[in-house]
């Protein structure tokens, strides 16, 4: 069988934007995607319609729009984790800290041995924001996520990766002791207003897609409540790339990927996989994020100064694993990475 991104090439050309575009178009997504290539925006597209429809015809005009705001869900953390590591920069934040440090009031019976880098990595060991089937994130919660947090803990310190909420609300918190401000004025100050992110917002108490429970987005926090456009995340990912976030230091510690834990760096993941079509493994920096109905994937590959971000409103798209080469994630990369393939 031919290789999907090898049909695009043959019969669509070598550009990355076209390639994009109708891997996009041959998969059926539904949702938007943005490519860039050395800082120059070279696709921003609509794919489908917003609700499901029984008939669609052939290239009938996406609904998707570029102003469209978005949850941008777990794609905050990667956020929280620049505006953590500026502090770390500062000498205002230790990452081998107890977080009682910054702290002092934490009930949690571990808390004086989880280490800020522990929070930030996901090995805290701290309770699942989502047990009681996430009933922390519903409207009305008679239990708050940051009082689950101080629960009973799933692991002591350091011990395992758990992947989970709890860790990026408390570090949320801690940012907030250290700068004694809300977490999203530090939002504001570090990264929206000096970016021109005007998109971006803390969603208010009660946010739920089409077919979706009702959610409390703004419980998430520093963890997943950060919601805007598909551009303006772009922005964030380009303030990166160019240094102008963090130090050249600080993001390589942000960025160093640790296999013993699947490559999750801080905040983010950070690894090198094979690309149909590219001549080398390509280093990839991927943030994605999904609450209620909505996914996204947010992909630098810094090496190439490439961004490539996808949104949908459908919690049932295969975006699938890199590393396992295959899925739409696959090949929506090779095709802005790599160069065209024959069939």
């Amino acid at each position: 069988m031919i290789p999907l991104i090898a049909m695009i090439a043959a019969f669509y050309g070598p550009e990355p934007a076209g390639r994009v575009a109708e891997t996009a178009d041959m998969a059926n997504f539904a949702g938007i995607v943005l490519l860039s290539e050395g800082g120059k925006v070279t696709l921003e597209k609509g794919f489908g319609t917003k609700v499901p429809q029984r008939m669609v015809r052939a290239r009938t005009p996406s609904d998707f729009l570029p102003g469209d705001s978005w949850r941008w869900a777990s794609v905050t953390k990667q956020i929280t984790a620049t505006i953590a590591m500026q502090d770390v920069a500062a000498g205002r934040l230790d990452l081998e800290a107890p977080i009682t440090r910054y702290l002092p009031a934490f009930k949690g019976p571990t808390g004086k041995r989880i280490t800020v880098g522990m929070l930030l990595g996901h090995t805290s060991g701290l309770p699942d924001s989502n047990a009681g089937d996430g009933a922390a994130f519903r409207p009305g919660a008679r239990v708050l996520p940051a009082a689950v947090c101080a629960g009973a803990v799933r692991d002591q310190p350091g011990k395992s990766f758990n992947y989970d909420n709890c860790d990026y609300i408390m570090a949320g918190r801690v940012l907030e002791a250290v700068n004694r401000k809300p977490y999203a004025q530090l939002l504001t100050e570090r990264i929206t207003r000096p970016l021109g992110m005007t998109s971006v917002r803390i969603a208010g108490p009660h946010v739920a897609g089409l077919g979706e429970a009702p959610i409390n987005l703004a419980a998430y926090g520093a963890a997943g409540a950060i919601t805007g456009t598909v551009r303006d995340l772009w922005r964030f990912d380009q303030a990166l790339l160019g240094g102008k976030l963090l130090p050249t230091t600080a993001r390589a510690k942000m960025w160093e990927g640790r296999p013993q834990y699947g490559y999750a760096a801080l905040g983010q993941w950070a690894y090198t996989v094979p690309l149909r079509g590219c001549d080398s493994a390509q280093r990839i920096i991927e943030r994605r994020g999904a609450i209620g109905g909505v996914q996204v994937r947010n992909y630098i590959l810094p090496d190439r100064k490439i961004v490539l971000i996808a949104m949908t409103n459908r919690s049932d798209t295969e975006f699938g694993e890199l590393w396992q080469g295959a899925g739409l994630g696959y090949e929506l990369l090779s095709a802005a990475a790599c160069k065209a393939v024959d069939a």
